[in-house]
């Protein structure tokens, strides 16, 4: 059964991969049209994030050509309109150079229907805005079909917004011819690279800085800097917060620099990655600092099976932030991991299936951990089994038993089992039954009462609450019962104080003349004359609880 289970599995994991399920041909004899076929947008203007994308590449290759059909504007069929939607495409990269800007490559949708939640038609997006005579213009894209496919574009409305401001505009305004001269790198000038690699730089290694004089000067006046949490949290958090403080300036700053648009929008693209890689940074500091300080008071408390636990989650949680940000980085390139997480998820489900006891026991740890029903070095019984713990490990917890032999009971099963913890106690119970013989008259059973209550009264060790009382008159002797409790923890103590009471009261009983009884069996033999002693009495055979061989004595009664 779990052969075919495992099976079934694998086989769902494999058609998850190879992608959804297309239909069987139909019969030949059915005439079935036939399915048109949708190739994908050449200029990937499917989604708004891919549409800019398409774009600040054509712009810079400087291939006005291709960036033009970009535009919301008939296509070229003479030459003059050819030129006439090439010279828009140069002036509108010429006033995205200057004051210019698009929003940032991670806040654009991904989505092919955009974003629903901007206050605009459904068709519409803004994906930024350009400076014409000091007045905001905004970049607003439209939705509409080419070739039969949707596709986004900027929209007849700017365009023509852009060209009237641009014609009110003296030649060369707006930025249309650059220096020729100047050496290019990926479409924008040397000196522009540089500008914004300088005040990444800068801004993260002034505030890098700032954050470690902090910690220094923390750690100086801190006592005790490996147990103190608030100087442990700061020592995790501020190279990182450093680093996403350098992230959100770089973003102001980076839109006033006059740069090229092209350098501005890649490195604000790939600054996203900075941001995902300063979270998890600061996620996998913080995770460190929290779980070094908690294993420091741990260990301090002698409770190891804890270290365990939180070191499992510490590597849990680091996994889960390493790839939570692996999603993220590969989401800032375009690519769609949506098919691989859901084939994860059935391989998720499978694996679980099959690890279902090593999940159980996981569980069963921290459930253990959790209630503390145990520690290592407690004397502990569950079910037949009694003994030292030695160990609480994220498996399964070991027993040291009393033959010396090691037992390992899994955590799951011993979450769900009674435990009896014999260290746990605050005290020990004292409640021995004293019994006298028959022979005991009751003013020596009033003196045998008085002597075990003073043994008791005497010993410091008894808890205030004790008593000694006459319990009952069995077929053999007088039981006087003793209720008390030793009152200490440590098991070597109250063994001695136990063996010094019961010493004392038999010395003081043995003393008195007063004889403790034991268990015996009396055997009358009676018949005709045989048995019988010189004086008539019977013979009676006494056999002591503890040995076999009898013994005869008088009994000072008439046989009958």
């Amino acid at each position: 059964m779990r052969f075919r289970l495992s099976f079934s599995f694998l086989f769902l994991f494999i058609l998850a991969l190879a992608g959804p399920v297309h239909a069987l041909p139909a019969a030949p004899d059915t005439e079935a049209p036939a399915a048109e076929t949708v190739h994908p947008d050449p200029l990937r203007r499917e989604t708004p994030r891919s549409m800019v994308s398409g774009l600040i590449e054509a712009l810079a290759e400087l291939d006005y050509d291709r960036a033009a059909q970009y535009f919301d504007m008939p296509a070229a069929t003479s030459n003059r309109q050819r030129m006439n939607a090439v010279s828009q495409a140069r002036a509108f990269h010429a006033l995205l150079d200057n004051g210019g800007s698009l929003k940032p490559f991670a806040t654009l949708s991904n989505q092919a229907s955009g974003r629903v939640d901007d206050d605009l038609p459904l068709d519409q997006e803004n994906i930024g805005e350009v400076t014409v005579q000091d007045k905001k213009t905004p970049v607003l894209i439209t939705r509409s079909e080419v070739d039969g496919q949707q596709v986004w574009r900027i929209s007849s409305a700017t365009l023509g917004q852009i060209a009237a401001a641009t014609r009110r505009v003296p030649a060369g305004a707006t930025g249309e011819t650059a220096p020729q001269d100047e050496y290019l790198v990926a479409g924008a000038p040397v000196k522009d690279w540089g500008m914004l690699l300088g005040l990444g730089v800068m801004v993260f290694g002034g505030l890098w800085l700032v954050s470690a004089l902090v910690v220094a000067a923390m750690r100086r006046l801190v006592t005790d800097s490996a147990a103190s949490g608030i100087y442990r949290f700061f020592e995790a958090a501020l190279p990182p917060a450093s680093l996403l403080l350098a992230v959100a300036v770089f973003y102001t700053w980076a839109e006033r620099l006059p740069v090229a648009i092209v350098a501005r929008q890649t490195l604000l693209r790939y600054t996203g990655i900075v941001t995902v890689i300063a979270l998890v940074w600061f996620g996998l500091r913080l995770v460190d600092a929290i779980s070094e300080l908690v294993i420091a008071r741990m260990q301090r408390r002698q409770r190891r099976q804890i270290v365990s636990v939180v070191t499992l989650l510490r590597r849990t949680v680091k996994i889960l932030l390493l790839v939570f940000s692996g999603i993220g980085i590969l989401d800032t390139f375009g690519i769609d991991v949506t098919t691989g997480i859901a084939a994860l998820g059935i391989g998720g489900i499978a694996l679980a299936l099959g690890a279902q006891k090593t999940v159980e026991n996981l569980v069963g740890s921290v459930t253990v951990i959790a209630d503390r029903p145990l520690q290592v070095g407690d004397f502990i019984k569950v079910g037949d089994v009694v003994g030292t713990v030695e160990d609480v490990g994220i498996r399964s917890t070991r027993i040291r038993t009393l033959e010396r032999t090691i037992v390992t009971i899994p955590n799951g099963d011993l979450s769900a089992r009674q435990i009896e913890n014999f260290a746990a106690r605050d005290r020990f119970l004292f409640n021995p039954t004293i019994a006298v013989t028959y022979a005991t008259s009751s003013a020596q059973l009033q003196e045998a009462l008085a002597i075990v209550r003073g043994v008791l009264a005497d010993e410091e060790k008894i808890a205030e609450s004790w008593r000694a009382r006459l319990g009952g008159i069995t077929d053999r002797a007088f039981n006087i019962d003793v209720f008390s409790y030793i009152d200490t923890a440590e098991f070597d103590v109250q063994v001695a104080v136990r063996e010094n009471l019961l010493f004392t009261i038999y010395q003081r009983l043995e003393a008195a003349g007063i004889r403790l009884a034991h268990p015996s069996q009396t055997v009358v033999f009676q018949g005709d004359g045989q048995g019988k002693t010189e004086d008539g009495q019977g013979a009676r055979a006494e056999h002591d609880a503890g040995s076999a061989r009898p013994r005869l004595e008088k009994e000072e009664r008439p046989g009958r």
